[in-house]
């Protein structure tokens, strides 16, 4: 625990940010099935009900936690600085607007860029993922032992959605290129749609491992955290400790974690390339 952290009282905050979560969770489960309400571009929208949850659970948490707000839908604090919360109303939208159950509200407490507590409600499949920096992983308030490790071919990990003609840092078809290898490694694999289900399965053993190729923080902040309590590392892509700068999360048991870095250097050495390594400080970002 960073020195930041330990000023903060991590389970008051957590107890807090539950029972708020707790008052929300009839809201979303009464909205599952809403419609676009507002189009992010593609096949990425919102709903009235990420804006109505995010304006509610942010006004409560800023209210009662005297801790500012960054959430996806209407931005907030700097995610950098001190301790704020980052919110994802609604994590898996296409999800929740399908009427699949695969879905849920993800809050994270970042403390100077740091993932310090994450919480992971999934109200249309009755669980509740917490934890904080140094605490176990809570599912529905019980603490759960550590996720046993295991070797990658053992494993279902978690791959995220993707356009296989996209462009970006991750291309779409170099990620199909990963999971084709994947696919020969690991014991299943799995796409659920939501970073949210992907890090939390992780942090409780469902799955060995996830890969997201999003930044987002809202996204990422809280699965981090939890994967983290539960024992298990998560990094971006190229291997550095996960922060809010990231552009990308890789999270597992320390195992399958190192055996996803194995396949994802292997297969796509320009991915991993810029890794800082105790051996060598001097990467493409240091380097800049």
């Amino acid at each position: 625990m960073s020195a930041a952290d330990s000023t903060l009282d991590l389970p008051r905050l957590l107890d807090t940010a539950g029972s708020i979560l707790d008052a929300a969770v009839d809201r979303f489960v009464d909205g599952q099935g809403a419609p676009s309400a507002i189009n992010k571009g593609g096949t990425d929208f919102a709903t009235q009900v990420d804006l109505d949850l995010e304006r509610h659970i942010g006004a409560e948490l800023a209210d009662r936690t005297q801790i500012p707000v960054h959430g996806e839908e209407f931005g907030g604090a700097d995610v950098v600085d001190g301790p704020v919360w980052v919110l994802d109303p609604i994590d898996g939208t296409f999800n929740y607007s399908a009427g699949m159950p695969l879905t849920g509200i993800l809050l994270g407490l970042v403390v100077d860029g740091e993932a310090t507590l994450g919480m992971t409600w999934l109200p249309l499949v009755g669980r509740r993922y917490a934890a904080h920096a140094d605490g176990p992983l809570l599912l529905n308030g019980v603490a759960v032992p550590p996720a046993p490790d295991m070797e990658l071919a053992e494993a279902a990990i978690a791959f995220g959605p993707f356009d296989a003609r996209g462009g970006g840092r991750y291309p779409g078809a170099r990620r199909a290129d990963l999971l084709r290898e994947l696919s020969t490694r690991a014991a299943r694999i799995r796409m659920t749609g939501s970073t949210g289900v992907d890090m939390a399965f992780t942090a409780a053993g469902v799955f060995g491992g996830a890969i997201a190729f999003g930044r987002h923080p809202w996204d990422n902040a809280a699965g981090a955290a939890l994967v983290r309590a539960a024992g298990g590392v998560a990094t971006d892509i190229a291997g550095r400790p996960w922060t809010v700068a990231s552009p990308s999360l890789v999270a597992g048991t320390p195992t399958v974690h190192a055996g996803l870095m194995r396949v994802i250097g292997g297969t796509i050495p320009e991915w991993t390339a810029d890794v800082i390594t105790p051996e060598s400080t001097t990467s493409k970002e240091t380097r800049r």
